[in-house]
């Protein structure tokens, strides 16, 4: 402060003084006091405390403005660019030059009112010059690759971030004016972009766009005045033929921002830019661009582009376009809605340049570029979108051509077709048939590919897709398509087709599947079309291959709403015919079948159809699978794929039951609950030697509650037999109930293109894997697996079950778990008991064979007073004993 005090007493004496002083005495003071006053910002940490500051800029700006007049004054355009140069340059201790120039700089980025006494002392004008001397005449001293020295860096920036703070004010520009050179250089970078100093090419952009940005009305005037643009246009046209691309586009991106700038003050500008060729000259050189490598000339490219696309709002009249709507529109489309006072399309012209860009190049980045325009037009208005469909029709000629562009711009290209429905609400029906004809004549698979994306995103929208795709006759050409891959595949019979089944064909087929799915769901009409093209033989050869296999269920399940019995002879005779191999199938295959007997109207075509017998197959074909260790076919296959097949077969069987007297009976009647619990009773995990078992004192007894905590969520090891023989018993008990088909324990996996496929994943190393209730050591049990074993004064639902319960009793049993296994085997016992402990309960299971089930399973429990069964089981008979109404039934 003290510094800054001492400096400023010294500087009242200087202005007290200066009037009094010869101009060389007066500048030799003032040089003097100016490496005080730096030193003393330097010390400062760039804190400027000085009272007379504007004055001091001013006094400066002026010495420096009469020294770079001085160099400049009747000398030849290089002598004067070198002259200049030794000037400002800094050499060894500061010269005078360098001093003003380093002074200026600091003083022009403190304040405002500061910055209008520099720009008042006529300093803009004279570094214009500067500039236009620099950037016309390079020195030849300078290095062939445009290298400069330390020195010639520091001047540079100095001078270039003075004149940035200068020319941003509309003051500054003002200042310009008076002399000739800002048309001159403008004019310069647009002829002499090849011959210029390289070391000034950026800097003198960066400046001629800040001006750009702060001109004013007088300034345009002036620019008009000169022909500036058209004499720029002309110039840029020459070197368009001869420059690289990336230096015409930074040439001519100069140029523009000009004519974009100074719309908002005036339209002079942008009409010469149009009289003399303006969007002529930027097709050309924006084509010039196709094939550069990536990012090289990208600023500028881009730049020219966004101007370009700001350029289509500059007009002086709206667009006057009659409405075309072409029906049906979804619902909540309102055109009068889109009409909105924002950025709108006024100038066609300017537009017309990035269609034809589009239309005539092939370049990945270009024609990225101009969809990407397209979107942004799109998002400044919503109204812009049918001004420009009802005018130069963009999008639909596009759809002409698009099979010709690179695949990512196919990609970018459909969504943006897609968006005019999931974003406009609006339906598109002249650009649909022509996405449609390019579905038809599949010139370009991949191209094929994305359009039928993009027409199935837009049928997942609303219902009405449904009918339009129908009646423009798309369902049918998918429906021959298919016929014809499923003729293929049924003739390879799995053989190998290379090519064919590989890569996007396969992908198109996966795609026309979900297709037709997405148009049969919710459309019993569309179902009917389907039919009675007598495609479903055709539809279910597709079953085979799991990336085809959902959307093919999808469709078959829309044939069920109006034929059950044809989807159940399908699903269940697909069932039986699966190999012991094929375990997905088997899963998707019944994950359907339960979503179509959520209705009970499916429930009798099941039965029909041999539903039952089916699904009970299946059980028989896993014999031996859970075994430990496992062998055979079962050692690649995951333990955990096995048991997901045995719930979601029970599920089926269960949901098959569920509220349905007809379907019981049956079951009950066919003594298949019988054939349930031998074939469960079979999978490995069970006992199934007849040797019988040694009555042991139990040192402890545990709930089954407790026995299931303990063997999933505990560090207690228990046998994987045991853990198996615990998941089916839980089965069971929720069939019980009457409620196994609404669990879940398993994730859902839905696999896609390019995946490997389950059956390829599984192996050995699966085997460990358990599902997600019971997966992690640790976690508490989910609560419904808790009410299991808890809930004792529960409905039955199906008496049946607990029958199996019991018949699969003496086989929770291992060698060498004698202890273990009895101790199992009397908590499920105390589970049966607590299941038929209210009166209801034991009413509903005295019209089973329970009573004669307990007698015939476990005899020797029965016979043998010591054995641990003994008791709990006799309990149990006695308590349904006692509810027994015919007295051949307790007989």
């Amino acid at each position: 402060t003290l510094q800054w005090e001492t400096l400023g007493r010294q500087f009242v004496e200087y202005e007290q003084v200066a009037p009094f002083l010869i101009p060389e005495e007066q500048q030799r003071r003032l040089l003097d006091f100016l490496p005080l006053f730096l030193k003393a910002w330097e010390q400062s940490a760039g804190v400027i405390v000085f009272p007379n500051i504007q004055l001091l800029a001013s006094e400066v700006s002026k010495l420096l403005t009469k020294e770079i007049k001085r160099n400049l004054n009747g000398k030849p355009a290089e002598e004067a660019r070198l002259a200049l140069e030794q000037l400002l340059q800094q050499k060894g201790e500061a010269g005078d030059g360098c001093l003003l120039l380093k002074s200026v700089y600091l003083l022009s980025q403190t304040d405002l009112r500061t910055m209008w006494n520099i720009i008042g002392s006529g300093l803009p004008a004279a570094l214009m010059q500067c500039l236009y001397l620099f950037f016309t005449f390079p020195l030849k001293k300078t290095s062939d690759d445009g290298e400069t020295s330390e020195d010639d860096t520091q001047t540079q920036e100095m001078l270039v971030k003075i004149m940035l703070n200068m020319y941003r004010e509309e003051q500054g520009v003002e200042e310009l004016l008076a002399a000739d050179k800002l048309q001159s250089l403008i004019i310069a970078t647009a002829s002499l972009w090849d011959q210029c100093s390289h070391s000034w090419k950026v800097p003198t952009g960066r400046v001629l766009r800040t001006i750009s940005k702060a001109q004013t009305k007088n300034s345009i005037v002036y620019l008009q005045a000169v022909d500036c643009i058209k004499i720029a246009i002309q110039n840029l046209f020459k070197l368009a033929d001869t420059l690289p691309a990336c230096d015409v586009c930074e040439a001519a991106s100069i140029v523009l921002c000009f004519v974009k700038d100074s719309y908002p003050i005036s339209s002079a500008l942008l009409t010469e830019f149009e009289n003399n060729e303006g969007y002529q000259l930027l097709l050309k050189i924006i084509l010039r661009c196709e094939g550069l490598q990536q990012n090289e000339g990208d600023p500028y490219l881009d730049e020219i582009l966004d101007m370009l696309t700001c350029l289509t709002t500059c007009g002086k009249t709206e667009l006057k376009v009659s409405g075309n709507i072409v029906h049906p529109q979804l619902p909540h489309f309102d055109f009068e809605q889109t009409r909105s006072s924002g950025m709108t399309v006024k100038n066609l012209q300017a537009f017309q340049v990035l269609q034809s860009i589009f239309q005539k190049s092939n370049d990945q980045h270009l024609c990225g570029r101009i969809l990407a325009a397209i979107d942004t037009i799109w998002a400044w208005d919503t109204v812009n979108f049918f001004l420009l469909e009802w005018t130069l029709q963009p999008i639909n000629q596009f759809t002409d051509i698009i099979h010709f562009k690179p695949h990512p711009v196919q990609v970018q290209f459909f969504r943006l077709v897609e968006s005019i429905v999931l974003d406009l609400s609006y339906v598109p029906h002249e650009i649909l048939k022509k996405v449609q004809y390019l579905i038809k004549e599949n010139v370009v698979p991949f191209c094929t590919l994305t359009a039928l994306r993009c027409l199935l995103s837009m049928t997942k929208k609303d219902l009405l897709f449904s009918d339009i795709f129908r009646d423009s006759g798309l369902l049918g050409l998918l429906l021959a398509l298919l016929r014809k891959q499923a003729k293929i595949l049924r003739k390879s019979a799995g053989t190998h087709l290379p090519g064919l089944e590989e890569g996007t064909e396969k992908e198109l087929n996966a795609v026309m599947l979900k297709m037709v799915a997405a148009l049969t769901v919710g459309s019993v009409r569309n179902t009917v079309v389907l039919k009675d093209y007598g495609m479903v033989p055709y539809i279910k050869i597709f079953l085979d291959d799991e990336c085809y296999r959902s959307a093919t269920l999808s469709i078959l399940e829309q044939l069920s709403v109006i034929n059950y019995e044809e989807y159940m002879s399908i699903i269940i005779g697909a069932l039986c015919s699966s190999t012991q191999g094929e375990l997905h199938l088997k899963l998707d295959l019944l994950k359907s079948l339960l979503r179509i007997l959520e209705s009970p109207k499916s429930h009798s075509a099941f039965r029909t159809c041999s539903g039952f017998n089916g699904l009970l197959s299946l059980l028989s074909d896993m014999e031996g699978a859970l075994q430990d260790p496992p062998s055979g076919l079962w050692t690649a296959v995951g333990q955990n794929c096995i048991l997901e097949l045995v719930f979601y077969t029970l599920q089926g069987i269960t949901a098959a039951l569920h509220l349905d007297p007809a379907n019981s009976n049956f079951f009950q009647r066919h003594g298949l609950f019988e054939k349930m619990a031998e074939d469960l009773g079979s999978l490995g995990c069970f006992w199934t030697q007849g040797e019988r078992q040694i009555p042991l004192s139990l040192e402890k007894t545990r709930t089954f509650a407790e026995f299931l905590d303990a063997a999933f969520c505990s560090s207690e090891p228990f046998p994987m037999w045991l853990k198996n023989c615990i998941w089916i018993l839980n089965f069971l008990d929720h069939m019980v109930k009457g409620t196994l088909h609404l669990e879940s324990y398993f994730k859902e996996r839905k696999p896609e293109m390019g995946e490997v496929s389950r059956d390829d994943q599984e192996g050995p190393q699966a085997q460990e894997e358990y599902p997600v209730a019971f997966k992690r050591p640790g976690n508490k049990l989910p609560a419904s697996a808790y009410r299991l074993w808890e809930m004792g004064d529960c409905t039955i639902v199906h008496p049946g079950a607990v029958c199996v319960m019991v018949r699969l009793l003496p086989k929770l049993y291992k060698e060498g778990h004698s202890q273990l296994s009895q101790e199992i085997q009397c908590a499920v016992v105390d589970h049966i008991q607590s299941l038929v402990k209210s009166e209801k309960s034991r009413q509903v299971m005295c019209g089973s064979d329970l009573l004669s089930t307990i007698i015939t399973s476990c005899q020797d429990a029965f016979r043998n007073e010591s054995h641990p069964l003994h008791l709990p089981l006799t309990r149990v008979f006695e308590k349904l004993a006692s509810q027994a109404i015919e007295p051949d039934v307790l007989r």
